[in-house]
């Protein structure tokens, strides 16, 4: 409930106004009685007249509580749910990619809608009404054993009876709930995969089969929301019927008062109104505390996310990392994914200010990890990474990020337009900036062949685009930012040679006098390092160097195995324009 506290005026309102609601609501049969016993059986009519005027009053008082109960306790709830998405997405960006690296896409994208309006619901209405029972059933009995106690007692024995099979329903469904809220995250979860797969699921024809995995799924959602159902349908009318219990109690027992005249009629009709006040609550008290089991689960499962601790965060004594000149260290560097064996052992290398390194190896040889390391995407396990001399963890993540720019090998595109692509890591950059980094990059031709030019809409994860165009937007990007030092992930791998030699101009001219880390795929890259890294299985087995004429490839040709085994098996197996 810490979560209403920016919102306590509105809070405390509603559950004035619900106990102002409620002290009219136990005040109304006592005006009954009065009506029945002082008008209605004396006949005076003043008294039936003043009597009916002051119900109205009555009414329309209770209307107006009602009526400020449901707008302040709304707006309260509706901000509630507007804060909890904004903190959930700022915790989503917060967190490390060791914990993007498990999480499912379609888990988060349910715990953001589904469950943070169900949660909306607890912090409004469901506890509202709650607090509008409790304090209704008590105001009541007391009003009840006032008027007759031994009628009273004997009419609220069934408030226990309603308590414990409410107790009983929340206690059984409560873990149900939390299985039902999990299978629809997974289903929404295969949706996602589906949809964003929706190209190799049709290139392989595998409709049929992902159309029986998702039936499987949704059936066995089908399942739980069945049982779940069954649950209410047979607990909540059997408290409902405890309820109305009450009614059979008073008509025969206080009839019988009646009749030997311990109870006047005033008072038999006013019990019967009370009764009828207690039976609303005890037929939503089932489903309310139905629903209030599901929330709470909601509940977990948002705070789950929330609670997360982040990984990656800033020292107390961090400072922004200024005046880069692009030395890099990794010194005796060890690091290992989440429950995995050490993906980098020991490793250590430096990178002078303007060198253009370049990083060779197989599959699982540690390349990504070390690319990975600067940003400070993961924190080494043990050893230092430091960039000028300075412990990048002594650095602010963000003054860190803002002097590196990435090309992944995986092109990330938004679904918005070329320009606000290519501006992501400027966006205050100018039409004319955009253009010329486009330039650099070979892309403005294409651009401008699309249907709005830079203003035209690339798509989801821009679907729209080849990977060649898509990865010149990436390149773009990074030349814009104009960063001391740069990071290139394969970054030519999915463009044909006429354009990749195009680009390599385009990133000679931008990597000079910068540091760049170059994953490299192609001989013209390696070829144009000023140093070449081979890496095996976590560790540095070589490095090439430039001495005199001989370059770092021509090194390693001579004196490594594994770097010829690699140009033979790999680099030579691709097109190359020396």
């Amino acid at each position: 409930m810490a979560c209403l506290g920016p919102y306590w005026k509105l809070v405390a309102g509603a559950y004035a106004s619900v106990l102002a609601s409620n002290a009219v609501a136990v005040w109304m049969p006592v005006v009954i009685r009065e009506i029945v016993d002082s008008g209605i059986r004396v006949q005076d009519t003043e008294r039936i007249y003043a009597g009916c005027a002051t119900l109205l009053a009555l009414a329309v008082a209770a209307g107006l509580f009602t009526y400020l109960t449901g707008v302040w306790t709304e707006t309260a709830s509706q901000n509630v749910a507007f804060d909890l998405r904004n903190q959930f997405n700022e915790k989503l960006h917060a967190l490390s990619f060791s914990f993007h690296d498990e999480a499912e896409t379609g888990q988060l994208l349910a715990r953001s809608v589904s469950d943070v309006d169900r949660l909306r619901f607890l912090t409004g209405r469901a506890f509202l009404h709650l607090v509008q029972m409790v304090t209704l059933v008590a105001g009541v009995s007391v009003a009840m054993i006032l008027l007759n106690a031994r009628l009273g007692l004997m009419t609220l024995t069934i408030v226990p009876v309603v308590v414990v099979g409410a107790f009983i329903l929340g206690t059984r469904l409560r873990p149900l709930s939390m299985l039902v809220r999990d299978k629809e995250a997974e289903l929404t979860s295969c949706l996602e995969q589906n949809l964003r797969g929706a190209r190799i699921v049709k290139a392989y024809g595998r409709e049929d089969a992902e159309i029986g995995r998702f039936v499987g799924r949704n059936t066995e959602l089908l399942d739980l929301q069945w049982r779940e159902a069954r649950m209410r349908a047979i607990h909540v009318p059997l408290m409902q019927s405890m309820a109305s219990a009450g009614t059979l109690v008073v008509l025969v027992y206080g009839g019988s008062l009646a009749i030997r005249g311990e109870l006047t009629l005033g008072e038999l009709v006013a019990f019967m109104a009370y009764v009828a006040q207690l039976i609303a609550p005890g037929r939503r008290f089932g489903w309310i505390v139905a629903s209030v089991a599901q929330a709470s689960v909601s509940a977990e499962r948002i705070f789950e996310i929330l609670d997360t601790e982040v990984e990656i965060v800033d020292r107390p004594d961090a400072r922004p990392l200024s005046n880069v000149r692009g030395g890099i260290r990794f010194d005796h560097v060890t690091f290992a994914y989440s429950r995995r064996e050490k993906a980098l052992d020991d490793v250590s290398f430096d990178i002078r200010p303007g060198e253009r390194v370049a990083l060779l190896g197989g599959t699982g040889s540690g390349k990504s990890s070390i690319i990975s390391l600067i940003p400070r995407f993961y924190d080494p396990t043990s050893g230092t990474v430091a960039i000028d001399g300075t412990d990048i963890r002594d650095a602010t993540v963000k003054s860190l990020r803002d002097h590196i720019g990435i090309v992944f090998q995986d092109t990330i595109l938004f679904a918005s337009t070329v320009r606000e692509n290519i501006a992501f890591g400027r966006p205050d950059a100018s039409p004319e900036d955009v253009e010329a980094a486009a330039r650099a990059a070979h892309a403005h031709d294409f651009i401008m062949a699309l249907p709005h030019g830079y203003d035209s809409r690339v798509g989801e994860q821009g679907a729209s685009l080849s990977g060649g165009q898509r990865q010149r937007l990436a390149i773009a990007r990074a030349i814009l930012k104009d960063p001391e030092i740069l990071v290139l992930d394969d970054a030519t791998s999915s463009v044909d040679t006429e354009t990749e030699l195009k680009i390599q101009d385009a990133l000679n001219a931008l990597m000079r006098n910068r540091t760049a880390i170059i994953i490299a795929q192609r001989l013209s890259t390696i070829r144009e390092a000023d140093r070449v890294i081979v890496m095996d299985h976590g560790r540095i087995v070589a490095t090439g160097m430039r001495s005199g004429r001989e370059t770092p490839h021509d090194h390693l040709m001579r004196t490594c195995g594994l770097y010829v085994d690699i140009v033979n098996t790999q680099l030579r197996t691709r097109t190359e324009v020396d």
